[in-house]
């Protein structure tokens, strides 16, 4: 009898051979510092007994605040600590109405509808909609291009941030579609903030260029929500709300939750709530989760939290490029651009010595040849930790013949 099934252990070994098997860092807790296990095990990098996490999307320091921490324990008391069925079925509770009204006030618009990840919203979105051609910017995240794999009748990659390329596939597409006939739904797609690169869309220009097609924008503001437009995103900072069809995102970055929403009028989310399948088929989010979702959004919109997170920011990349390394982008999430992925391997666990959390990505979440280091700080890093930070990067990158 012949051997059936999946070669498992040569993927894995194969995964090995490139660099790219990766592994879990079990930690004790979670936020700005954080204590790791001894031992880490399949070669993750040893933090040593406390670390200072420079790797969190926790970008306001929200998870360890108090009052946060107070709406998840009373939420779970008054509600429950799961949503236990569907939204549709027995799942739906006031609480998560509540959080869609503060989500739908903050961005401006007449509804959301609250998902169980940021995940689950994209990929039900564009199934639900089945655009007949989605437009996707290059460095869209993930869960963007698995939503147009299984929504999508055809998807046209554009290059990164470029609406001139945009323009031209658009305009190519259309002269096919002139030609045979057919009338198509179009969607153009793009994250606000790119999490790997730290850069903005340019979306206005975005909107007039599917204005000229015809065509719906739908925009991810997963890593801008709660810090930019006094709290509702990149779409709300550029004055772009009437413009823009579908904004979407997650609770888990910023808001220090779980979840994703979609927000827009009253006919887009009541149509999602029939057709989406991620959000039909989905228990409702724990209310917990919603609790601390609804009280960190209303911290991000009432207070100048965002403020020492910009200081907080331009003191890295200041002194990181003082230093001599590259670091691109314009947002809180600082890609330090280290090139070769060994040298980016090196640099992580030499930093990691030091007792810094900061990854090394590379290919295939990066092209190959830009490795990097994905700098994220928190809000509640404090001047001390944040030259730490900076002291050990400058020692790391002299011993792995960087500097």
């Amino acid at each position: 009898m012949t051997d059936r099934g999946f070669d498992l252990d040569a993927r894995l070994r194969e995964r090995e051979r490139d660099g790219l098997r990766r592994d879990r860092r079990p930690a004790e807790s979670v936020g700005a510092r954080a204590r790791f296990a001894d031992d880490p095990g399949g070669g993750a990098p040893d933090y040593g007994d406390e670390a200072l996490v420079f790797a969190s999307n926790d970008y306001l320091g929200l998870t360890g605040d108090r009052r946060v921490q107070r709406a998840a324990e009373l939420a779970a008391r008054s509600v429950g600590t799961g949503a236990g069925a569907s939204r549709l079925v027995t799942g739906d509770t006031g609480i998560h109405r509540a959080l869609e009204r503060d989500l739908a006030d903050c961005k401006g618009v007449e509804r959301a509808l609250v998902f169980s990840s940021g995940y689950a919203a994209n990929v039900g979105t564009i199934d639900a909609l089945a655009p007949d051609v989605v437009f996707s910017d290059e460095l869209n995240h993930a869960s963007i291009v698995d939503g147009c794999r299984i929504g999508a009748d055809e998807t046209v990659v554009y290059d990164h941030a470029d609406p001139d390329d945009l323009r031209a596939k658009m305009a190519q597409r259309a002269a096919g579609s002139l030609d045979s006939g057919t009338e198509e739904d179009w969607l153009v797609v793009t994250d606000t903030v790119f999490s790997m690169d730290g850069d903005v869309a340019p979306l206005e220009a975005l909107c007039d260029v599917a204005d000229e097609f015809g065509a719906w924008v739908m925009v991810d503001e997963a890593h801008a929500t709660g810090l930019f437009g006094d709290g509702g995103g990149i779409v709300q900072r550029e004055g772009l709300i009437d413009r823009v069809d579908v904004q979407l995102g997650t609770l888990s970055k910023a808001l220090a939750s779980q979840g994703g929403y979609v927000a827009g009028d009253e006919t887009l989310v009541e149509y999602l709530l029939n057709a989406a399948r991620s959000f039909l088929f989905s228990t409702g989010l724990a209310p917990p989760a919603v609790g601390v979702a609804r009280e960190s959004l209303r911290i991000a919109r009432e207070t100048d939290r965002a403020d020492r997170l910009w200081e907080i920011v331009e003191t890295l990349r200041g002194g990181l490029e003082a230093m001599g390394y590259e670091v691109p982008g314009e947002t809180q999430i600082l890609p330090v651009l280290v090139g070769d992925r060994g040298d980016a391997l090196a640099l992580e666990e030499r930093l990691a010595e030091d007792g810094i959390v900061a990854p090394a990505i590379r290919p295939p979440t990066v092209p190959e040849g830009t490795a990097r280091i994905r700098v994220a700080p928190t809000a509640t890093h404090t001047a001390a930790e944040v030259d730490r930070c900076l002291e050990a990067f400058e020692s790391a990158g002299r011993e792995v013949g960087l500097l």
